[in-house]
């Protein structure tokens, strides 16, 4: 992970990030982001930026967020977890897959030292 801070002591009136973290993966970055709520609930922001460029050469980055509420987090978990599970099962199985099937004709060449070619 790449960056992580957080805010112990933000005020109650204080409706600045508690915590956030960043997440370079390849071309996309990912920001979570913990803010409170008026009723000093927390809520995350997942933010996935992806740098792009314009017609005309321009940096521009596409945003997308999702804001998930604590009414939300138990069954988030469990499908994000369930999700995981599944891809981490099938990318097991075809990995097996993979190892099991048959290789393929190994060629094998002659070793030779370039002393060799020479009469």
């Amino acid at each position: 992970m790449e960056g992580k801070v957080m805010n112990e002591n933000f005020e109650k009136n204080d409706r600045e990030e508690v915590y956030a973290n960043v997440v370079r993966a390849g071309k996309r970055t990912y920001f979570f982001d913990v803010k409170t709520t008026r009723k000093d609930d927390f809520y995350l922001i997942i933010t996935e930026s992806k740098k792009k460029f314009t017609s005309d050469g321009k940096i521009q980055y596409e945003k997308h967020k999702i804001f998930l509420y604590k009414e939300d987090f138990e069954k988030f978990e469990l499908g994000l977890v369930d999700a995981l599970d599944f891809m981490k099962t099938k990318l097991g199985q075809l990995e097996e897959m993979d190892e099991m099937a048959e290789p393929e004709e190994k060629k094998e060449y002659a070793s030779l030292e370039f002393e060799d070619l020479v009469d």
